[in-house]
């Protein structure tokens, strides 16, 4: 009998550490997240009864807003940018819930209970949304539009100084209109449709800018030519042959330069060229495990912490992969094999270079304010990473000053600009018939304020980073310096789009 009355007091005893726990679990570690999701009862009254704050541009632009409604839901979010912006604003329904920064700031712009500020507030909380505001400027983002032309792709600027991004525009987009509508039918047609791939693997819904990567080609130059200031500053002025081709150790492939022209020289003479095949000898030099830690240091293989969900990771191989595959150094070093990149990290590398070695935090919150206008909270610049000291960087952006002035972006931009480019052209796929184009570039070079990479995946072999992505950039830096000067950011060139 006793033994029985031991076992029954040992259950008793686990079951009770198991409700235990559960209550740790939800109090402490899942509190938040059940808090923030749209199935908790209390957020789905709140949208249903208050309207969600609004959020708003830069230059004070409403991206979204609530606006009253019949039916059981007394308002329903609209967004009069519409798909514009919807890549990065994202959108807030009854049915599949919110996307993009609805959802990263739904907390905020969902109605909860405010400061009181009388005896009867304390008594009777009163319940409202706060809104946003955002670094974002409308008029890069319809450059961006108007000079992607429909084609896939993602341009993304930001200022290297603070992190903050000017624009994130990617092609292809969605309509967020559908996806706020209350009959389900309606939403759910547009959510299978957002949601189904293109021709290339890319859904609606997907930002190309920060969920998609591409290999960087030659725009990966600028983090090897980092691995050798970082590792080996002795192969800066190092001369290598002027050759079409070279062999590669532990094969029998060879690697050539583009148009198999010829070219070599030390570091300042290849970097505005775009020399293929002494990069690829300099990668060597300097081995995988410089390369690795180089690219590391950029980011590559961390998540960028902009407050965006879903954004994901560039992608360098580890060092150990490279013990037995020296042609894989090579082609790493030219940004190939499997190197893979995303817009937003691409920016990142052109505003470490403008901005002192140092990568600012990337960010599209500027501040947070209360319902009576008041400001809550202001978004704290911080450094995310330091791949370079300022004296490093700054060795490495009169090249790249070079390569806008005579090198592979020559023709592009007005002297006046003074911008810093780095063009990459990254063969796609076994049959090698499609490129992925690319651009980084930053400006002005004496105070750089703006730095924009541009990717235009599955060109056409005959494309080149400068043909494809160049018109882009130049378009973006000159309406980027333009609204900062105050000025219209279109007009500014009779070769840029309006």
């Amino acid at each position: 009998m006793s033994r029985r009355l031991t076992v029954f007091a040992v259950v008793i005893l686990l079951l009770f550490a198991a409700v235990a726990a559960q209550a740790i679990n939800i109090m402490y570690f899942r509190a938040s997240a059940l808090d923030a999701s749209p199935l908790n009862p209390r957020n789905a009254t709140a949208s249903e009864q208050y309207p969600r704050g609004e959020i708003v541009a830069a230059d004070g632009t409403v991206l979204a807003q609530s606006v009253p409604t019949s039916g059981f839901y007394r308002y329903r979010r609209v967004y009069p940018m519409g798909s514009l912006t919807s890549g990065v604003v994202g959108f807030a329904g009854p049915n599949y819930g919110t996307w993009g920064l609805e959802a990263q700031y739904s907390s905020v712009l969902t109605a909860h209970a405010q400061p009181a500020q009388t005896l009867a507030q304390v008594l009777a909380p009163t319940s409202a949304a706060d809104s946003i505001t955002l670094t974002l400027e409308p008029a890069l983002q319809r450059i961006a539009r108007s000079a992607l032309a429909g084609r896939d792709g993602a341009v993304v600027a930001v200022n290297p100084q603070t992190g903050a991004v000017l624009s994130m525009y990617s092609n292809p987009y969605y309509n967020p209109a559908p996806l706020t509508s209350p009959i389900f039918k309606v939403a759910e047609a547009a959510w299978k449709t957002d949601t189904t791939n293109n021709a290339h693997g890319f859904p609606p819904l997907g930002l190309v800018a920060v969920q998609q990567t591409f290999p960087p080609g030659s725009t990966f130059k600028i983090v090897t030519t980092s691995a050798v200031l970082r590792g080996k500053p002795q192969l800066w002025y190092k001369y290598y042959p002027s050759v079409v081709s070279i062999p590669l150790p532990q094969s029998n492939k060879t690697l050539s330069n583009y148009g198999f022209g010829r070219c070599g020289g030390d570091i300042p003479e290849m970097l505005p060229p775009s020399c293929d095949t002494g990069y690829a000898l300099l990668g060597l030099d300097l081995g995988g495990d410089l390369l690795a830690s180089a690219a590391n240091a950029y980011g590559f293989n961390s998540t960028p912490p902009l407050d965006l969900p879903n954004t994901l990771p560039s992608y360098f191989p580890p060092a150990s992969s490279f013990v037995t595959n020296q042609p894989g150094v090579a082609y790493s070093a030219i940004g190939q094999q499997n190197v893979r990149e995303s817009a937003l990290q691409n920016a990142l590398v052109a505003a470490a270079i403008a901005n002192g070695g140092a990568i600012m935090t990337p960010h599209l919150l500027d501040y947070i304010t209360a319902p009576d206008g008041t400001i809550v909270t202001r978004f704290k610049d911080s450094v995310w990473k330091q791949p370079l000291s300022s004296a490093q960087a700054a060795r490495i952006l009169p090249l790249m000053v070079d390569v806008a002035k005579y090198g592979t972006a020559a023709g592009w931009f007005p002297a006046a600009d003074e911008v810093g480019a780095k063009t990459g052209t990254a063969q796609t796929g076994n049959s090698a018939k499609n490129t992925d184009d690319w651009m980084i570039a930053f400006a002005p070079a004496s105070h750089p304020t703006v730095a924009v990479a541009v990717v235009v995946p599955f060109q056409n072999v005959s494309q080149t980073g400068s043909s494809v992505a160049g018109p882009i950039m130049k378009c973006m830096i000159e309406g980027a310096l333009a609204v900062q000067s105050g000025k219209p950011a279109t007009g500014t060139s009779t070769t840029c789009p309006s």
